[in-house]
């Protein structure tokens, strides 16, 4: 098949970088988003989001003219759904954004049409939800029109790369239609394209994350117990590594963003009576942020009430301004709802407004009266503070790194008291 036109539903983290780089590629695109703000500063050329280099790309795409930004679906060739899929209160799927963007491609669905589901989604959204919405429309699936599930698998921070480099894994509802996703995609993707049904697609993208969160929740298992016992576990870690068929990962503060920390519930929500280690997985990491409050507790003698922390860091991983779902957030908010009082600062995101949380645009601003550092996210720009420098801004001595970034050595050596996630004092 050929496309002429894409239409793509969802202009976040993964839908922008999609849309401009078919339309880099001499595709005439349509991105639709329902909210304005991100509408509005899409067409003024300023962009909502971070990621390296994708500014460049969207502005000369649209300025090109195959990108054009709308807020509802118009005629195409094929259409694509990136729009989020979090979970409600109760851990369960909430498919409203899915819902509402098939519904909008409706009364523009013709014969010979491509839809593409990409949200992460529960096994079976394509053919129980999406594929019924769709045949309202008067088509038939299959017969009429092409409908599959590709899910992204992209590493934020590298996003525009990894779009076109890593292997795409397209299920479609029948051959046909896997088929057609592997002309679309193929635009643009240099790596692997792997055909297979909608199911089993959706079934690997919830796997990928599941497996990830399940190895991060003993890894911050092991820190827990490695505070008990009086182990460091950075050390530990660093020596079963070197067993050739052992690779553990690092602990940290809690696991966010929209995949990792998201997606295993959708199996959970599936299959509540089978995915007992997969639950017990989410439970740990969950409840990571409360291990940490915990440790600063106990760095600051016992007691959080009255004290002024400085918390660095507030995006879900290092080097990227996204707070999904973000474990240092979480953090933050325990420890207010401790009796502390939390200043906070995001490099990546300096303007960054979270409620219940004091912010500033400039790390000095929170130093000032803190009575301790919390170092949550790994981020370059704070593993380089230097300890000389930050001795002269802050009365602080305390200093909690859950991310194993600073040399303990020398912060201690420079007057600051250390204390490590995982490291038993």
């Amino acid at each position: 098949m050929r496309f002429q036109k894409i239409c793509v539903l969802g202009l976040g983290y993964i839908g922008l970088p999609t849309a401009s780089t078919f339309a880099s590629h001499g595709v005439q695109v349509i991105g639709v988003d329902v909210n304005p703000l991100v509408t509005d500063s899409l067409k003024q050329g300023e962009l909502h989001i971070y990621e390296p280099g994708l500014r460049t790309v969207v502005q000369a795409a649209i300025r090109s003219g195959n990108l054009t930004i709308q807020c509802c679906p118009a005629e195409a060739d094929a259409f694509i759904i990136a729009v989020p899929t979090p979970f409600k209160e109760e851990k369960k799927a909430d498919l409203s954004y899915v819902i509402s963007a098939a519904e909008s491609i409706v009364p523009h669905l013709r014969r010979g049409n491509l839809v593409v589901l990409e949200s992460t989604s529960p096994p079976r959204t394509t053919a129980d939800v999406v594929q019924p919405i769709l045949e309202r429309s008067g088509l038939k699936a299959g017969a009429d029109f092409h409908l599959a599930y590709s899910p992204e698998r992209v590493l934020p921070g590298q996003i525009l790369r990894e779009l076109i480099e890593n292997a795409r894994v397209i299920g479609g509802i029948d051959a046909a239609s896997a088929q057609a996703g592997r002309d679309m995609y193929g635009i643009f993707v240099r790596g692997e394209i792997i055909l297979t049904d909608a199911t089993t697609a959706e079934m690997v993208k919830v796997m990928e994350n599941t497996y990830r969160d399940v190895n991060i929740a003993i890894a911050n298992e092991f820190a827990r117990l490695a505070d008990r016992f009086g182990v460091d576990v950075w050390e530990a870690i660093a020596l079963a590594n070197r067993h050739p068929r052992v690779r553990i990962l690092n602990p940290g503060p809690g696991v966010g963003g929209h995949c990792i920390s998201v997606d295993p519930w959708f199996l959970v929500e599936a299959a509540p009576d089978l995915a007992q280690l997969i639950r017990t997985a989410r439970t740990v990491n969950d409840t990571q942020p409360h291990f940490v409050v915990d440790l600063v507790r106990r760095a600051l003698g016992g007691k959080l009430e009255g004290k002024r922390i400085a918390a660095l860091g507030l995006s879900y991983k290092p080097d990227v301004d996204d707070l999904r779902e973000s474990p240092a957030i979480e953090i933050c908010h325990l420890l207010q709802a401790a009796g502390a009082e939390v200043w906070a600062h995001e490099p990546f995101k300096p303007d960054a407004q979270v409620t219940g949380v004091k912010t500033a645009a400039v790390l000095g601003e929170i130093l000032d009266e803190a009575d301790a550092l919390l170092l949550l996210v790994g981020h370059s720009k704070l593993r380089g503070l230097d300890p000389v420098e930050l001795a002269q801004l802050t009365k602080a001595r305390v200093v909690v790194d859950c991310v194993n970034a600073w040399d303990e050595k020398n912060w201690t050596h420079n007057g600051f008291h250390v204390y490590r996630l995982g490291v038993g004092f």
